[in-house]
């Protein structure tokens, strides 16, 4: 089975299990290479990257496969979606530099706390909740990447700095970019 079909299948059981929306898979897929993307442009050579909210896989498996050289914290608080997650990981052959943790963030391990370059949410929660949860896995000089919805701008400048996180990205953007300053 080619690569893209293995990973699309495995979406596909997210999918069936209620761990994603309705969007077709191959929508899903090409919203999470966004973030994708968007870390290819920090030019980190092996970036550790955390992916909060990780539920069916996305962005964090599509993140993994795409970025060989980068090691993926797939983070839920849900044991349930955490198996299916680990599952998943080992199925793509992701298991050696993908870790999976079940933890609420809102009393996240001691050790995750700024041992990041990168962290991604994909539908976490509300921005505020979503901004001071992630931003304290992010080292000093890293980034968050946020998914923007459709309707519009949502980040308040002056409640991303009393996180430490200037805006990077240009509103509009479907990925939100933030530094750790």
């Amino acid at each position: 089975m080619h690569d893209d079909d293995a990973l699309t299948e495995a979406l596909g059981d997210s999918q069936r299990l209620g761990m994603l929306g309705d969007l077709p898979i191959a929508d899903v897929v090409r919203h999470a290479r966004q973030f994708v993307s968007a870390i290819r442009t920090l030019e980190i050579d092996a970036p550790r990257v955390a992916d909060i909210g990780s539920g069916g896989g996305v962005p964090g498996l599509v993140v993994a496969h795409d970025l060989p050289h980068a090691r993926v914290t797939l983070i839920d608080r849900r044991a349930k979606r955490t198996d299916h997650l680990g599952r998943l990981a080992g199925r793509l052959g992701l298991s050696g530099r993908v870790e999976i943790i079940c933890a609420d963030l809102r009393r996240a391990p001691t050790r995750l706390l700024g041992a990041f370059d990168v962290v991604t949410a994909r539908g976490f929660g509300p921005p505020e909740i979503t901004v001071s949860l992630g931003s304290v896995l992010v080292r000093s000089g890293g980034w968050l990447l946020i998914s923007e919805p459709p309707s519009g701008d949502r980040w308040q400048p002056g409640w991303l700095a009393e996180h430490g996180l200037e805006r990077r990205s240009a509103p509009a953007q479907p990925i939100v970019v933030m530094q750790r300053v």
